[in-house]
């Protein structure tokens, strides 16, 4: 009897562990995914994820595959630190918005004429999705500026949407279009359901093989995470020949501060550390209105440290935020920055 006692005792015990040790889907999309999709899933920056018309079309497959993949080159990045089990309970828990079963994962393969699909895609598709796909502009964040939609039309030609897309979710969403957002039904705006099955095979015909895209990975360069130069002149001279850089940038100085300030009590800063703050407004303004992220790391600021009688600047890589920021568009505006860092190094320390 005493046996029995004890076998039941750890088998409540297991069960009651197991049950609080399982990951809370909850918690982990407030984490993860709250900041972009919204608290309840009804968007920002990303597309609104609790609108009926979507989760009523989606499978827990694709929202799998789409939380491992993110979306390459655009927003949303890849959780692959993510166990399985947390990945499953942010599924489950994106799942209890809808009061419907989740659509089962579909194999079909829909043989369509692409080139047809092509010529379709560029009247009825390309305004919104941009060309071949590449997704319309901007990340939907309302910054004191207009935009065109509401959110954000996703990009079509993606690894990770390719990837997780079976063809006829593809087919269905251009069919019957999804409620809540701009996408309307195709159907309705005059396409046949032949000329839908060619729109579909052209978007398949985007995805890029697996090979390429391994290739293309292995020939990604990390960058660092700063830039720093040495400079052969004194703190006072050094800082003075970077104020003159700027202006010969077309950059306004917005302040010269100690690093300490604020941190420690006034006039006890050191006074071999200082950062100087600066911005091309013009320039700020375009950036912003691409990803309001990039506000991390603008207006500018190169820092100027004197350590051991030698001086030293360094200032973020805008490179190295590109590839974390995950936005294509905004790759542009960070390699215009990284090059006017490094001109400004340059000539402060020739």
């Amino acid at each position: 009897m005493i046996i029995i006692k004890n076998f039941v005792f750890l088998l409540v015990m297991f069960v009651i562990s197991n049950v609080y040790a399982a990951p809370h889907g909850d918690a982990l999309y407030a984490t993860h995914c709250s900041s972009c999709h919204g608290a309840d899933g009804k968007g920002g920056v990303g597309i609104p994820i609790a609108l009926p018309s979507f989760l009523d079309s989606v499978s827990n497959e694709y929202l799998v595959t789409t939380i491992r993949l993110g979306r390459p080159g655009r927003i949303m990045p890849a959780f692959d630190v993510l166990s399985d089990a947390q990945v499953t309970a942010i599924v489950r828990y994106v799942r209890s918005w809808s009061d419907k079963p989740a659509p089962a994962e579909s194999r079909i393969i829909i043989k369509g004429n692409p080139e047809h699909g092509r010529n379709l895609y560029a009247r009825h598709c390309s305004h919104c999705h941009g060309e071949e796909g590449s997704g319309g502009k901007g990340t939907g964040v309302t910054f004191s500026r207009k935009r065109d939609l509401p959110i954000i039309a996703p990009a079509l030609k993606n690894t990770g949407f390719l990837k997780a897309a079976s063809d006829e979710m593809i087919r269905d969403t251009i069919t019957f279009g999804r409620e809540g957002t701009p996408m309307t039904s195709m159907l309705v705006s005059g396409l046949s359901a032949e000329d839908i099955d060619d729109v579909v095979s052209y978007i398949r015909s985007l995805e890029v093989p697996a090979a390429e895209l391994q290739q293309s990975l292995k020939e990604k360069k990390e960058e660092p995470f700063s830039l720093i130069v040495d400079s052969p002149y004194d703190l006072e001279e050094t800082l003075e020949n970077l104020k003159q850089a700027i202006t010969d940038q077309n950059f306004t100085l917005i302040r010269t501060d100690y690093i300490e300030h604020g941190l420690i009590a006034k006039g006890k800063e050191n006074k071999k550390q200082v950062v100087l703050h600066f911005c091309n407004f013009d320039f700020l303004f375009k950036a912003l209105a691409i990803d309001p992220r990039i506000g991390m790391f603008l207006p500018c600021r190169v820092t100027v440290i004197e350590r051991d009688g030698k001086v030293q600047l360094s200032t973020i890589n805008p490179k190295r935020l590109s590839q974390l920021f995950n936005n294509h568009e905004l790759d542009a505006s960070c390699s215009e920055m990284y090059e006017i860092y490094n001109a400004l190094l340059e000539d402060s320390t020739l």
